[in-house]
């Protein structure tokens, strides 16, 4: 969908149809007679109130339906007359809760109003107090219901929590889930940088970012316009705005049939605010304790009713401070390193000969470079390799936490008309500025054709040599002029029409369109002009293909000024964008048949969609223009229909079965992938307290459009050259290895990524206020999209020129067609694309407790999340070594086990948190890189433990006051003496803000006292 244009004429054709039906529209509220969940399930969409019940407890209930209620409370009232239920608003989330009345707790009836006779309305009855009901979990199904319980486990999070546990923004929230169990780019990852500045990921169970559909009110949204690793396509959750969540749940496991696509290892739907009580305004003020990252967050809602037409509007402003490395000490200097080897000085000046042993530049150069790096530049000593010009401090120039500056614009409509039906519109706008800091820029020779192993022959010494430099902050201008900059621009809109037709069928039909706009720009250094600035003009070339130069060796010891720096400096600007779209009709019925426990529900969809991206780059950044940068292009768009069904049937009065199946076709580039899929789901009571539950589905995802469409791009990798290996008749290839320049296209012919997954569980309530559950899941996923083996490939071409396969087969064509060798016949470079080839599988347990009760001195909550993973294998290629994801020496970083827990207090105005987090053991820094061996420390990091903590105050009913701090005991990452690579910790995981402070203000003008 390229032409937003259309959306907006298409949308303002919906609301000239409004306008149309609106002049003629008025009319009490009607529900007709019947099944109370059916007519609960009517009211809920003529209201959009959000209603919740145990379905189970509603079975074989019967009203008498309402006629020409006023309001929806006056409406639900009469619903509920005479059936034992009532009613009571959850002031938190705004949703109405339907529970059985209890009697012992019932407050003595008031007297009944007298009618009003201005407005004929009948007298409005007062709630009565009844049941708490703790959790609203919706996603993962079409029907119109509100179930406490499903056949898929369902995790939610309401704003309440968010607040209570400490959480202050959506990465925040979904790193405390224990099922996000993936690998994930922190804010100071070198690849996030790289290839996806500003934005953050979630990884449901640890099967890849781009296998989880993240959807904002059950809408997909546009990806970040940037691949992840420079590979697959994903969500950025980082600008969904926290202060307007009104509950995030989780759906784990396949759920293509009701999702289609990317919905393999989960669904993270994140729920808007849709009611506001008043005016709301939010502030919340944030600092760390150890000083830097600064924050602050403000939101403003409110809601306006103007008879059939209401709506609810916000804003939310956001800002933050980069925190920078060089604030903590932990990783402020080269010293911070574990072992004496890695606590070298950087080399930021160096000159080495054929060998790589260091050129002494002697004290006097060294001293007189003291000024650069904050006056920390020095003589230092590298043991077996000799003297350079170092400092210890320049490698705390990146930044921690990104400086941010943000604001969100949502919007939700809605126009009731009289025969039921209903026009609604949900407006998301986003537009934030993202800085970051990776590193100081650098250099070494590069030669025109992108090689970047840097020697070259100086005249002016008679030697083969090597060069390097890194630029400090003062040959810059300072630091803020090597920030990667990034200006994020974002729109969603969906509207539409839902009602009822045909008595008793309802419907949704709906368009929704999203948009991600970046412009993100890269400090570079040009290549051949700082050539020419530190080298001089080249003279030719040797006898050993070595560049000539004559360079003197004082131009690399010789500071840059300003006007030096920004002759060779330049800004890498890319303008990627992405978007997509979706025209969808639902219809629905929640009686379609009568069976021995009640009436079946039944929804059916239809959609058509659109995808595309662009990642419009710096067209020099194609080129070998900029110093170690050499990226590629990409942009395709694809098509895609849909059709779905689902049923739920409560087949006896203790056991329900739901059934779903989908058909999605994508076409592209006169391609055409069409996949069906299906699930089923089991719910068995065999007692009112124990709910036993179970769910299978079929899940895929239609592959990736970078993987598909990704232009020619490299970077440098290495492989053993078996054909002189084998050639040599030698013991052992890995005497063999060449560095290699890898060059990479998407591949239009891939097919769909599969899966299966199953779950099976309970939900057992043995106690009033105590919830237990247990839910065993496993996920089976086949041809993964993988890079094709740069190994097999090496390993074929060898064979194919040493006769051992037929050089004419096709085998062979295409593995010496991919391997490129010099005029000496060495290994110089290799084409790979991605092919579906890869299979991985997880299973393991989610546990989850809670636990509410009353004492004298207030009410207490207990909850409790874990999840331990069974198995986790991967198998790359067909006929390779499955491996346990879970292994020593498995090069893989995922933890077997997280947990969560919280223990809430309140009494009266005030309220108390404490929560906690518990990471289970990762590899240590030698088992990750595959060199570990018996008697070295680890392999494993122990269990790490994080605390927040959070107080809060209501002051009139309106106000709250609350202060919460995140990482109550200020710990910083473990320690791993294995860890020598720069931060020394493992930053997919951890990080060294350490103890955050935050004061948070809440206040309602209007509305009703909380």
């Amino acid at each position: 969908m390229r032409h937003p244009s259309r959306v907006l004429l298409l949308s303002l054709a919906c609301s000239t149809a409004l306008a149309a039906q609106a002049a003629n529209s008025s009319g009490p509220i009607n529900v007709p007679p019947g099944d109370l969940a059916a007519a609960l399930n009517t009211l809920a969409r003529q209201s959009d109130t959000q209603l919740v019940y145990r379905a189970d407890d509603l079975k074989g209930r019967r009203t008498a339906g309402v006629q020409g209620a006023a309001s929806t409370d006056q409406a639900l009232q009469q619903l509920l007359h005479g059936s034992g239920f009532g009613a009571q608003r959850d002031q938190a989330t705004g949703a109405v809760l339907v529970a059985r009345v209890d009697t012992a707790r019932r407050a003595p009836a008031p007297q009944p109003a007298a009618q009003d006779a201005s407005s004929g309305s009948p007298p409005v009855v007062q709630e009565e107090e009844v049941t708490e009901i703790e959790a609203v979990q919706v996603t993962g199904s079409r029907i119109p219901r509100a179930q406490i319980d499903g056949p898929a486990p369902i995790s939610v999070i309401t704003a309440e929590e968010i607040r209570a546990n400490g959480f202050t923004s959506v990465p925040d929230i979904l790193r405390g889930m224990t099922q996000n169990g993936g690998e994930t780019q922190s804010q100071q990852s070198a690849s996030g940088a790289d290839f996806s500045p500003g934005a953050q990921q979630v990884d449901l169970r640890g099967l890849g970012p781009n296998h989880t559909l993240v959807l904002v009110n059950g809408r997909r949204i546009a990806d970040f316009p940037m691949p992840f690793k420079g590979r697959s396509n994903f969500t950025d959750i980082s600008g969904i705005p926290i202060g307007m969540i009104e509950r995030v749940e989780v759906l784990t496991g396949s759920a293509s049939a009701i999702y289609g696509s990317d919905a393999i290892s989960g669904v993270v739907n994140f729920i808007l605010k849709k009611k506001v009580d008043g005016v709301l305004v939010d502030m919340r003020l944030g600092t760390t304790s150890d000083g830097g990252g600064e924050s602050f967050n403000g939101t403003f809602v409110d809601g306006f009713e103007r008879g059939r037409f209401s709506g609810l509007y916000g804003i939310e402003l956001q800002s933050q401070t980069p925190l920078w490395a060089y604030e903590r000490p932990i990783q402020d200097s080269t010293k911070d390193g574990p072992t004496t080897g890695s606590q070298i000085a950087r080399r930021a000046y160096l000159r080495t000969d054929w060998y790589d042993d260091y050129l002494d530049p002697g004290q006097d150069t060294c001293d007189a470079l003291a000024g650069q790096n904050g006056g920390t530049t020095y003589y230092a000593f590298r043991p077996r390799y000799g003297y350079y010009c170092g400092s210890d401090e320049s490698i705390g120039y990146g930044t921690i936490l990104s400086k941010r500056r943000g604001a969100n614009g949502y919007a939700s409509l809605s126009y009731a008309f009289d025969n039921g039906s209903e026009w609604f519109a949900d407006v998301q706008l986003g537009y934030h500025n993202v800085e970051l800091f990776r590193d100081v820029s650098s250099w070494s020779y590069m030669a025109p054709d992108g090689n970047e192993e840097g020697y070259f022959y100086n005249d002016a010494t008679g030697d083969v040599e090597y060069w390097q430099r890194q630029f400090s902050p003062e040959e810059m201008g300072g630091l803020d002029r090597g920030m990667v900059e990034t200006t994020q621009k974002t729109f969603g809109l969906t509207t539409g029409f839902k009602g009822t037709f045909a008595q008793d069928w309802d419907y949704e039909a709906s368009l929704s369109y999203s948009q991600y706009k970046a412009e993100i720009s890269w400090p570079q250094i040009v290549a051949a002009r700082a050539n020419e600035l530190f080298l001089g003009p080249q003279l030719g070339v040797d006898d050993d293909d070595f560049p000539i130069f004559s360079a003197d060796p004082d131009r690399l010891y010789t500071p840059l000024t300003r006007e030096e720096f920004d002759s060779i400096a330049a800004r890498s600007v890319y303008r990627p964008q992405s978007e997509t779209g979706t025209l969808a009709l639902t219809v629905s019925k929640a009686d379609l048949f009568t069976l021995s426990g009640g009436d079946a529900g039944f929804a059916g969809t239809v959609e058509f969609g659109n995808q595309s991206y662009d990642l419009n780059p710096d067209p020099l950044a194609t080129q070998y223009y900029y110093y170690s940068w050499k990226d590629s292009d990409g942009h395709g768009s694809r098509n895609r229909w849909a059709t779905a069904g689902e049923l739920r049937m409560p087949v006896l009065d203790s056991l329900n079965w739901s059934l779903a199946a989908r058909y999605d076709q994508y076409r592209y580039s006169g391609n055409s992938i069409g996949k069906p899929t299906w699930s089923t789901g089991l719910e068995w009571r065999p007692v009112d307290s124990l709910l036993v539950r179970g769910s299978y589905g079929t899940a895929f995802r239609a592959p990736d459009l970078h993987y598909v469409y990704s232009g020619i791009g490299n970077d440098e990798t290495s492989g053993n050259d078996y054909y002189y290996c084998l050639l040599d008749d030698a013991d052992d290839c890995s005497d063999y290895e060449e560095g290699l320049i890898r060059t990479r296209e998407g591949n239009r012919e891939l097919d769909a990524e599969t899966s299966t997954s199953w779950t099976a569980g309970f939900v057992w309530s043995p106690l009033q206020g105590l919830d237990l559950s247990a839910d065993w899941f496993d996920i089976d996923m086949r041809d993964q999209v993988q890079d094709m083996s740069v190994d097999a490939i090496l390993r074929d071409e060898a064979a194919c020129r040493l006769g051992e396969l037929d050089i004419a087969s096709p085998t062979c064509v295409d593995a010496l067609s991919r391997v490129t060798r010099t005029s000496n016949d060495s290994l110089y470079g290799i084409y790979v694309n991605p092919i579906n080839v890869a299979r991985e599988r997880t299973n393991g347990v989610d546990v989850a407790a809670r636990y509410r009760f009353d004492t004298s001195i207030g009410r207490w909550t207990f909850t409790f999340n874990h999840t331990w993973v069974n198995e986790h294998d991967f198998q790359q290629f067909p006929g390779d070594p499955v491996e346990d994801e879970f292994a020593i020496n498995s090069g893989f970083d995922i933890p077997r086990n997280k947990s969560n827990a919280s223990i809430g207090w309140e009494n009266g105005a005030w309220s108390a948190t404490l929560y906690g987090q518990r990471l289970g053991s990762l590899p240590n820094g030698w088992s990750y890189d595959q060199v570990w061996e018996e008697g070295d420390p680890g392999p494993w990091i122990e269990a790490t433990y994080r605390y927040n903590a959070s107080v809060s105050y209501r002051f009139n009913g309106q106000s709250r006051l609350a202060l919460a701090v995140t990482n109550l005991a200020n710990k910083m990452p473990p320690k791993d003496p294995t860890y020598t690579a720069y931060p020394y910790y493992d930053i997919s995981w951890f990080d060294s803000v350490g103890r955050t402070i935050n004061l948070q203000f809440t206040h309602h003008f209007g509305g009703s006292a909380q």
